[in-house]
């Protein structure tokens, strides 16, 4: 099976974990993972940029062939300058002009955090914020057409929009991506983007058969990002874009967390199709590690 070689625009495509001592993330992440770094900075810069690799065989709901693949999985940054010191993973997605997009966002009513600059000859990015204050990133691709390597474990599964303003949310993704939402069982709702599944098939041929097969949802195919209500029970949370990663085990990498100095903020537990744990780096940055588990389709149902 191939490499993933370039996004649609509206899809994410790319992530990023900003972090005030990005070698000490390289350090946690190869170790959980299992990834190897480059910096990709020239000698002489101020700061690093670590893009991660990961050779992997893929056992999930996109390809259950099996067959060893290799390629870019993230990256982890140094923080810009005049930040605030908190670790976050970045979710960057796909758009064919960076420029037309802050156009967008603004007329949508988003801000625009930083203004679209070239990131050398790899593309052209830049971060802008959705109406309810969560932050997010595009990439016009060049050289750099995002990760090449995704569902698999090691590698970027899902990233979601962690929101109170559903309604509000639909009107500036749908005005700025084209997104529509996606019916799920039990009230669950995700993003999707027509015509995405055509996309995906070309590189996972016989995708929507092995899914049906599967038991997933007709149309989930389109599905490019979950919606994750913030509950009445965290009021100090903030609107926010979180990452999942696809992992071996669940309960595994809540262990190896611990080991190498990081936070267990959620437990391994059971979800409709997965098994899953909600983690945090040893400098904060949270993120979710996710077993494809098709016998927990039902849970919760």
């Amino acid at each position: 099976m191939p490499e993933r070689d370039g996004y649609v625009p509206g899809v994410p495509c790319w992530v990023d974990a900003s972090e005030p001592d990005p070698r000490a993330a390289v350090d946690f992440y190869g170790g959980l993972f299992g990834w190897e770094f480059r910096d990709v900075m020239p000698a002489g810069a101020e700061g690093s940029y670590f893009i991660a690799w990961r050779e992997t065989r893929g056992w999930s709901l996109f390809d259950m062939s099996g067959e060893p693949r290799s390629g870019n999985v993230a990256a982890i940054t140094s923080m810009p300058e005049g930040a605030l010191p908190r670790a976050v993973w970045n979710t960057y997605i796909s758009v064919d002009s960076a420029d037309e997009a802050a156009a967008e966002v603004r007329e949508a009513g988003g801000g625009v955090v930083v203004e679209p600059f070239d990131f050398a000859d790899a593309g052209r990015t830049a971060v802008f914020t959705d109406p309810e204050g969560a932050a997010f990133c595009i990439w016009e691709a060049k050289k750099h057409r995002g990760a090449q390597v995704v569902n698999d474990p090691g590698s970027l599964n899902f990233n979601g929009l962690n929101t109170r303003d559903v309604e509000g949310a639909k009107a500036f993704y749908g005005s700025v991506f084209g997104w529509r939402t996606f019916a799920m069982d039990g009230g669950l709702e995700m993003w999707a983007l027509d015509g995405y599944g055509d996309f995906v098939e070309r590189h996972h041929p016989d995708l929507r058969r092995r899914w049906a097969e599967a038991g997933a949802p007709p149309g989930f195919e389109d599905v490019v990002a979950t919606i994750n209500r913030i509950g009445d029970d965290q009021p100090d949370t903030p609107a926010h874009w979180s990452v999942t990663f696809a992992a071996d085990d669940a309960d595994t990498a809540a262990a190896t967390t611990t080991r190498l100095g990081g936070t267990v903020l959620v437990p391994p537990f059971d979800a409709p199709w997965v098994r899953m744990t909600i983690l945090a780096d040893p400098q904060g940055a949270t993120f979710t590690a996710s077993r494809f588990t098709p016998e927990n389709k039902d849970v919760g149902g």
